[in-house]
């Protein structure tokens, strides 16, 4: 039991503590790839910081729903740690580590974000909710339809037992159901997470934004708590890109070796995934809105190719 816990804490706080950093490195990436300086990938904690210090301005249109939507964004994202194997192949919440409880928690998310959009009377507001939650009916079964191929092979929906069924065979990371449901999952994170080609994170023009139109009415502490999850998102994507495709280093949670080696394994697979993510943001432009769907219906058709080579290729 108590190293149930002890792992259960360590899990909330890599991703809860990493998230910013992986963030900020992202950015400070992308910016010496463009030949800037960019901001240091400490930047984050002092952008948060600086929020939650800030007072909260809320309009006397809005109802509990927007103030209650970033606590529910921080607590869905917290315990999809739990979830997701992250430094052990048998995360804390083991029993219920499934992929489909995993899709009903970021919808969850979504949800409250989109009402939040929704009840503060903007047009923006309205907008962005509408972008997300179209986005977000594409993206979902994608997720779903690239994991199940990986649980046929696995024979376990348990995400655990995935990641340990794969740690054992090493070799079936170059499995052509592997890398098509890698490929669609990677779309489905740009997307989900609001990257490029997608959406740009780091604009705020108002026929392009997508997540960032449900938030404009967010400040102070509330903005500090969206920004905080956002960053969350993001990582624990990254995670299950990492681990459920290239699950080296994760073991049985048997001691605080396997809980180093665990955490060096996911800071070198981050790594390599954050700099492939820079690469890409540097290298292509935004999407048109209407061109979206398109993209999200193609990372869906390699899901389903994935899942068709689960039987097609033994």
């Amino acid at each position: 039991m108590s190293i149930g816990i002890a792992v259960a804490v360590l899990q909330i706080a890599i991703v809860g503590l990493g998230a910013p950093l992986l963030v900020g490195t992202l950015r400070t990436l992308k910016a010496r790839l463009v030949g800037r300086r960019g901001p240091s990938p400490w930047q984050p904690y002092a952008d948060l910081r600086k929020l939650l210090a800030k007072e909260a301005v809320v309009s006397t249109t809005t109802s509990w729903v927007f103030r209650a939507t970033p606590y529910a964004l921080v607590a869905t994202l917290l315990t999809t740690a739990l979830i997701v194997p992250v430094m052990t192949v048998r995360p804390p919440l083991a029993f219920a580590g499934n992929i489909i409880l995993l899709v009903y928690l970021f919808m969850l998310g979504t949800f409250f974000l989109a009402l939040a959009g929704l009840d503060a009377g903007s047009a923006f507001g309205g907008m962005g909710s509408s972008r997300e939650v179209a986005i977000a009916a594409l993206a979902e079964p994608t997720v779903i339809v690239a994991v199940f191929a990986l649980a046929l092979r696995a024979n376990s929906i348990d995400l655990g037992r995935i990641v340990e069924r794969f740690g054992g065979e090493p070799w079936l990371a170059a499995n052509p159901a592997h890398l098509l449901a890698f490929a669609a999952l990677f779309i489905v994170m740009l997307a989900e997470t609001g990257r490029l080609p997608v959406d740009n994170p780091a604009t705020h023009l108002e026929l392009t934004m997508i997540h960032e139109a449900m938030v404009l009415e967010y400040s102070g502490r509330y903005l500090a708590l969206v920004e905080w999850a956002s960053a969350m998102k993001l990582f624990v994507f990254m995670t299950l890109l990492a681990n459920l495709f290239v699950p080296l280093g994760l073991a049985e949670p048997t001691g605080p070796t396997t809980a180093l080696m665990g955490v060096l394994a996911l800071a070198a697979k981050l790594a390599v995934l954050t700099t492939a993510v820079a690469l890409l943001e540097t290298a292509v432009a935004k999407l048109r809105l209407f061109r979206v769907p398109e993209l999200l219906a193609g990372s869906f058709a390699l899901a389903f190719l994935s899942l068709m080579a689960v039987f097609v290729v033994r």
